[in-house]
């Protein structure tokens, strides 16, 4: 696991490991079964606060893309089915409360194409 943390005022850190755990493990470089390292392992070899770790880990297994087994540690979970259910239950959620709203298609994917564009600048 190949993590690269930048320390500047736009980007947390603990956002920047979830990020680059989840890329990885959506790409494959991390498998399905991969043994993540501990909290403070990862925490010291990147030079964070345990805490920050943490915190990323929490969130990567609260989206399903790890999952904790006690002390047998962290792991790399089949998280793409999870994340295509949850997905779609979002668009679900979205459209209908789009059509509640009276927005037709159009307004509705330029609603959705306009918070894309937020939330990735």
């Amino acid at each position: 696991m190949d993590l690269k943390i930048v320390l500047s005022p736009g980007a947390a850190p603990a956002e920047q490991v979830r990020t680059q755990i989840l890329e990885q493990a959506r790409s494959g470089a991390l498998p399905v079964g991969y043994k993540l390292p501990t909290v403070r392992g990862l925490a010291q070899e990147l030079g964070l606060a345990n805490n920050t770790v943490a915190k990323a880990y929490r969130t990567l297994e609260a989206d399903g893309v790890i999952e904790t087994r006690g002390r047998k540690g962290s792991f790399v979970a089949a998280a793409g089915d999870a994340a295509a259910r949850e997905l779609a239950q979002a668009a679900e959620a979205f459209v209908a409360r789009a059509l509640r709203l009276g927005c037709d298609r159009a307004a509705t994917w330029a609603a959705l194409e306009q918070a894309w564009g937020a939330a990735r600048a």
